[in-house]
């Protein structure tokens, strides 16, 4: 609460006081050198203040929102990796990977969406294995969820060899839902990276770095539909075409055939380039 004082204005008797002059006195005209001098003076607090503010203010954009999980706050940028091909520093926070449960084996990143199944909203499709309902934002939203032919085969095989981990550039509470159903028992995919695990080098521009994760760039491979996703590390991609709902689609087979073969290589990045320079079957 704010206190009103009054004023108490002491009134005098002209009587007690004939010469009272009720005029103020003039002040002083200031010099005009010390008006610049005051005049500076103002100016230099003044750019002092804006340095302070400016040094803040920058010092506050190092603090990026991630609005894609807008549960958990701020995330603190990393220092940028100072790599060969001088990429970008992370915009979204990079969790590593825990340590390899077999030392020495070699990972495989698989990307969900149009890799490994097709969802869709809306009016349910003729094609599709099951829904899932995630509550996006606070709204339940249904989605109807297609298996690529071979995607169980896949993992399957794909877990005896290599260390399975699915890289995807879509939302935790969507996508974990698909791979509960893809994987139930949790036997086969050892690891899930979400939305929140890639890097936006552009406005809105998603790229899964490996680098990052804590794992040897010579033992991994990423298969994904999107080419921007693997811009960082093309050297480690092998491409896929996207799949909606065709049926006889057996790329996954030929992945498996990649696989096989690659686990000969000591470095993954030449059973990648071995493959993709003409060898489609993985035939060494």
């Amino acid at each position: 609460m704010v206190s009103k004082i009054a004023r108490k204005t002491l009134t005098k008797s002209y009587k007690h006081s004939p010469k009272t002059n009720h005029r103020r006195p003039r002040k002083p005209t200031p010099s005009p050198l010390k008006t610049l001098s005051s005049a500076a003076t103002s100016i230099n607090r003044s750019l002092s203040s804006c340095r302070r503010r400016l040094v803040k203010i920058f010092a506050s954009l190092t603090v990026f929102h991630s609005p894609c999980k807008r549960k958990q706050g701020f995330h603190r940028l990393r220092q940028a990796h100072d790599d060969k091909k001088g990429t970008s520093p992370p915009l979204l926070s990079t969790p590593a990977l825990p340590p390899l449960s077999i030392p020495r084996r070699k990972t495989i990143f698989f990307d969900l969406d149009e890799t490994l199944i097709h969802s869709c909203t809306g009016m349910p499709p003729e094609l599709y294995d099951f829904t899932i309902h995630p509550d996006i934002d606070g709204k339940e939203i249904p989605f109807y969820v297609l298996k690529r032919p071979g995607v169980e085969e896949l993992l399957r095989t794909a877990s005896e060899l290599y260390e399975v981990v699915i890289f995807t550039a879509g939302r935790r509470e969507y996508a974990s839902l698909i791979l509960d159903r893809l994987d139930p028992k949790r036997k086969f995919i050892a690891h899930r990276l979400y939305r929140d695990s890639c890097r936006e080098i552009e406005a809105g521009k998603l790229v899964k770095d490996l680098s990052g994760l804590g794992r040897d760039l010579g033992k991994v491979v990423i298969v994904d539909d999107n080419p921007a996703s693997y811009a960082l590390q093309k050297e480690n991609a092998i491409p896929i075409s996207p799949f909606i709902n065709d049926l006889s689609d057996w790329e996954l087979r030929e992945v498996i055939k990649f696989l096989n073969f690659a686990d000969n290589f000591d470095d993954t990045r030449e059973a990648v380039a071995f493959y993709l320079s003409g060898n489609r079957k993985g035939e060494s």
